[in-house]
């Protein structure tokens, strides 16, 4: 499952990337988007940001698993539960820069991070308790 992780965080790098190029290619433009405060373009630069975030955590995830060799249903959910708010947190972002009263799809990618981590956190302590 790891594998997973580790792809889909250098895609996710790799998409943080182009959509900062997209970002910056309008950057001058005092205006854009409502201006520099405006909604739409925070949520833009979060849903960038996102992507290096939960990608170097992807990335993390994928190194913890296989440094430890950690198995099991319990870190194929949180495995699973990282690729998801990998796709899900950039994706909020894009939909609640234009639908603010959409801002509790905010939940689900928070709650599968938060799940994933918590997870992987509880499975390598457990290792590292036991040796």
């Amino acid at each position: 499952m790891e594998l997973w992780n580790l792809t889909a965080g250098w895609v996710g790098i790799t998409l943080g990337a182009l959509w900062g190029v997209a970002l910056g290619a309008f950057f001058h433009r005092e205006g854009w988007l409502g201006g520099y405060d405006s909604w739409a373009r925070r949520l833009l630069r979060l849903g960038h940001v996102s992507f290096f975030g939960l990608g170097a955590l992807n990335i993390a995830a994928a190194v913890t698993i296989r440094g430890w060799g950690l198995e099991g249903d319990a870190v194929a959910l949180a495995s699973i539960l990282l690729l998801g708010a990998l796709a899900m947190m950039p994706t909020a972002c894009l939909v609640v820069a234009f639908r603010q009263n959409a801002r509790a799809i905010f939940g689900a990618p928070v709650a599968a991070t938060v799940a994933g981590v918590a997870i992987l956190a509880w499975r390598t302590a457990a290792m590292a308790g036991a040796s």
